[in-house]
Order: C-alpha cells, then sequence, then structure tokens
C-alpha cells in the first residue's frame, strides 16, 4: 500500500535532524557485546523465532508450568529470555512486558542482533471499533504511527505498514484455519499516551480505520521495514478501554492457550513463506 505522507514542520525534533539512510553510531551489537563482558556470559544465539508479550501473561504461564527456561546466552541489560518448545514449530524464545513502542523496538533490535529471524508481537488492546464480542484478534497490517519511535526509522507518514506482504499473506491464510479463535484483519492505531485517550483522539482513529488501540506496532512495523526484518505483529482485542465493569478478560489462561496457537499459526506461516523463496 502506498503512505500518505504528513505535511510537518521540520523544525520539530522528532522530524528535525533525521537522516534514515545513514547507520547509527550505537549500535544493539555493542551494547551485548558489554553486556556479555560484563555479565559473563558466552555468545550464544536467541531461538531463531522470539515473540514479544508485552502484558506478560504468556510468560507467567511458561513459568508456572515450568515450559520455559531462562535462554543463557540473553545479554539484554533490562529483560529476561524464556526459551520454550511451541507445539509443531519447535524451540521459540519470549521476552515479556516490553510495553510500549521504545521498548519493544530496542528488544527487537538486540533480539535480531542475537540470532532471531522472526519477531511476532501480540498486544493487548483497546476496541476502537466494533467488530464482534471481545476477546478476539487482529492481524495488523498497518498502524497509524501517533507514537515517536518510528520517526527515527521511516519518514513522517500516518502509518507503518506490515513490511512482507507474501509473510502477511501466508500468515492470513494460517490463521483462518484456526479452530474457535476469532482472528482479523485490519490497521491499529500505536498511541504513547494510554491514559490520552480521548474522545477526539479515538473518533479520529476511527475515522482512518483503526480498529484497535495498542502500543507497539507501528513502531515495530517501521524497524522492520527500515532494517528488512520479518515481524508480524497482532492486537489481543480484550478491552473497550476499561469503559465497562468486568473489562479485559482474556478467556482461558488469561488468554495463553489462544495466544499460543496465533503463534504457532504465524510461524508455520512464515516456515511457508521461506521455503516459496
Amino acid at each position: 500500500m502506498n503512505e500518505k505522507t504528513h505535511s510537518v514542520d521540520s523544525s520539530w525534533p522528532i522530524v528535525a535532524g533525521k537522516d534514515h539512510t545513514a547507520a547509527s553510531i550505537f549500535r544493539p551489537e555493542a551494547l551485548l557485546r558489554e553486556a556479555r563482558r560484563q555479565k559473563q556470559l558466552g555468545l550464544v544465539a536467541v531461538p531463531e523465532i522470539c515473540v514479544l508479550d508485552p502484558d506478560g501473561d504468556v510468560v507467567r504461564h511458561l513459568k508456572r508450568s515450568g515450559a520455559g527456561r531462562i535462554h543463557e546466552g540473553w545479554a539484554c541489560y533490562h529483560t529476561e529470555l524464556l526459551a520454550f518448545n511451541l507445539d509443531t514449530v519447535g524451540e521459540v524464545g519470549i521476552v515479556g512486558c516490553a510495553v510500549g513502542a521504545p521498548f519493544a523496538v530496542l528488544v527487537a533490535e538486540q533480539l535480531f542482533a542475537s540470532g532471531c529471524r522472526l519477531l511476532v508481537s501480540v498486544t493487548s488492546a483497546g476496541q476502537v471499533t466494533p467488530i464482534g464480542p471481545t476477546p478476539y484478534f487482529v492481524l495488523i497490517d498497518r498502524a497509524v504511527r501517533d507514537e515517536g519511535t518510528s520517526y527515527h526509522y521511516l519518514p513522517p507518514a500516518i502509518f507503518a505498514e506490515a513490511p512482507d506482504s507474501m509473510l502477511f499473506n501466508c500468515a492470513e491464510a494460517a490463521l483462518r484455519g484456526l479452530s474457535g479463535i476469532s482472528v482479523h484483519r485490519g490497521p491499529t492505531w500505536t498511541t504513547d499516551a494510554p491514559y490520552r485517550e480521548t474522545e477526539a483522539a479515538v473518533a479520529s482513529a476511527r475515522d482512518l480505520g483503526a480498529l484497535a488501540v495498542e502500543m507497539e506496532a507501528a513502531a515495530l512495523y517501521a524497524f522492520a521495514n527500515a532494517t528488512g526484518r520479518a515481524v508480524i505483529c497482532f492486537a489481543h482485542v480484550t478491552n473497550a478501554m476499561a469503559r465497562i465493569e468486568g473489562d479485559f478478560e482474556k478467556g482461558e489462561a488469561d488468554g495463553t492457550t489462544a495466544t499460543l496457537a496465533v503463534v504457532a499459526a504465524a510461524i508455520r506461516a512464515w516456515a511457508s513463506a521461506c521455503k516459496a523463496t
């Protein structure tokens, strides 16, 4: 899809002084090198498939069940990486509670620098455009860039698009085969300020077609497009922004069962897309 660009004042710090083709002088590889030295860690690659779990529900489930094990080579200063075996797809790494665009992309940069080849993000989201009873998932095809991180990776535009059309189409087809799990395709609104979701802001996002509001997808897709990485983002629509009592229910095992089924389908799609190329 073609991106529609904003008309912006180039004196704004968020867009001033940005050369999106220039290499950064501060690289994740360098930070990880120093972290490994300080923590006395060996150079051990992370699983080639990793998951971001901003809510941390899947991570907590894996710890309670004993299914997850700490990955001893993960050198991040801010997070721990669990490795676990996911039915039909093999070993997967997962990082919990990396909430918000800057944190999610910081972790994504370090995961790909450590051997990751596919990153799947599944984040809790609020319903913007009602399309059915919650909870359900949205396979995010583009996200409104109402955050700051994406502007450091791509020039200003309304949306950040899913980076790989073949992978995305394979994922959409794989998700149709899931039993008892509702998955829709569409755009979301990525915000840095969840407690500034005003009536006007929600209406503006709805006018742009957003189905839900979340905090990471626009930045992760901008990063993926700028760096050629494979990233798939899902919104797990679980609430109507707490405007009704009893909101934020995710379903069985805090939504973990459904989330892992969605992740496994996305991984199978990636494997299929890789074979096709």
